[in-house]
């Protein structure tokens, strides 16, 4: 059962991005132009998504995966176009529904599916993968933990995923992000010591199936993110 601080964040966030920064987001996630912050906020991500894509199977071809917090699908389209079968869920109606507009756009015969919801509450069967980019920053640690384990109940073989690194640079800079216009703003994220993290794990029982792989940062200008890998032992 989500706790109540779970489902506050889970409204603020879908606020956020159903709503607030929509528009923004839409942009970041093109080729549109973009302040100066979010294109530091872009080159990162575009970094991070190769480097969770790089740890997944060059051809996923017969593969099933479920990109978790899929956002405007870039990640989702990218891992279709390497062969997988693929569910992307967001808690975002307006940015799933820009997703499935670019993906039509793209008139490529692709696997993927997009759907609007919580992906720790989605019985939606069976994964090979899972990747969570950038969704469960957001959350407190002991509440991202526990929607790894719902999501781990239905993959099969490798989950990646990424946490805020707490640094206390990375204190500082959203502390001082406060002072940007809001459309400069990102949303509130919990960042977390991967020490931390895996005691977290390790409480939760989750490494007595699974095992720690690659883990990976990536520091670029106002983006600053870590990558984890899980595999099913």
């Amino acid at each position: 059962m989500a706790s109540v601080s779970y489902q506050t964040r889970r409204d603020e966030i879908e606020t956020y991005f159903d709503r607030t920064a929509a528009d923004a987001w839409a942009a970041l996630t093109s080729d549109a132009p973009v302040s100066r912050i979010r294109r530091t906020v872009r080159r990162g991500r575009d970094a991070m998504r190769e480097t969770l894509l790089s740890w997944l199977p060059e051809d996923l071809t017969g593969s099933t995966l479920i990109d978790a917090g899929c956002g405007t699908g870039v990640l989702a389209i990218e891992a279709a176009q390497r062969g997988a079968e693929v569910v992307a869920v967001d808690l975002s109606p307006t940015l799933v529904n820009l997703a499935r507009e670019r993906f039509r756009q793209l008139d490529q015969d692709l696997d993927v599916t997009f759907l609007v919801g919580d992906m720790r509450e989605m019985d939606l069967g069976s994964f090979d993968y899972a990747v969570a980019m950038d969704s469960l920053i957001h959350y407190d640690v002991a509440d991202g933990v526990q929607t790894l384990q719902a999501m781990a109940e239905q993959i099969q073989r490798k989950m990646v995923f990424t946490f805020a690194p707490k640094t206390p640079l990375l204190a500082l800079m959203h502390a001082t992000g406060r002072l940007f216009p809001r459309g400069d703003r990102a949303p509130s994220i919990e960042p977390v010591s991967p020490a931390r993290l895996g005691r977290q794990l390790e409480d939760a029982g989750m490494m007595q199936a699974w095992e720690t792989g690659q883990s990976h940062r990536i520091d670029v200008g106002f983006y600053k993110s870590h990558a984890m890998e899980l595999t099913r032992r």
